[in-house]
């Protein structure tokens, strides 16, 4: 009895382990979602409104003091655009983007943490509000 304990506590943490990794790759807010080494990062693209949300093995990352800049490729063009940390664990920036079917490039620098550089690629379908 004494074995079979630490044997079951040992099945079950890695049964949790497993289906908390299996998440990582699972949309939480209606985006893309990248990895990039232990980062997960969910990018939520609107036509008026840009933002990713950032984790770390499926924990929230703190992102007041961070910083993030996208590289949008779309339509031809080329668009720069700096989030700001706005709460918990979400970079955002507003303003009028041009998102449909864009390849994007994340740079990201949370606190405490390396820097990242994470890829995603946008659907074409029209832009949500």
């Amino acid at each position: 009895m004494k074995i079979l304990l630490p044997i079951a506590l040992a099945a079950l943490v890695a049964a949790t382990a497993a289906v908390a990794h299996e998440d990582h790759d699972k949309p939480r807010f209606g985006g893309v979602v990248a990895e990039a080494g232990h980062y997960q990062a969910e990018l939520v693209a609107r036509s008026d409104t840009l933002s990713i949300h950032v984790s770390e093995h499926g924990t929230p990352l703190p992102t007041a003091g961070g910083s993030a800049r996208l590289t949008l490729l779309a339509g031809g063009k080329k668009t720069e655009v700096t989030l700001v940390p706005a709460g918990n664990n979400r970079f955002e920036a507003k303003g009028s983007f041009d998102i449909k079917g864009a390849k994007v490039v994340a740079a990201l620098n949370v606190p405490g943490k390396p820097p990242k550089t994470l890829r995603f690629t946008l659907d074409d379908s029209p832009a949500r509000h």
